[in-house]
């Protein structure tokens, strides 16, 4: 797939995930630390919805709707 055809499903909001090797994917120099976070069963089947919804794993929902979160209270 050439690079304009993936730019364009990803600006018309396609879901990209399975032309991407996520096993494979990193961010450089962010350290990672492991936490654990005890949540009531509703709210692990939404995120669970939501990462089906998206494609993504639990984890990088909840990943993301941190990051979003925290940045709007910076």
């Amino acid at each position: 797939m050439k690079a304009s055809d993936f730019d364009k499903k990803f600006d018309d909001g396609e879901d990209i995930t399975s032309l991407l090797d996520l096993k494979k994917a990193k961010r450089s120099s962010q350290v990672q630390k492991r936490i654990n976070v005890d949540m009531p069963e509703w709210m692990v089947r939404q995120l669970d919805k939501e990462a089906k919804r998206t494609g993504v794993t639990r984890q990088s929902v909840i990943k993301f709707w941190l990051s979003e979160k925290l940045k709007d209270t910076s």
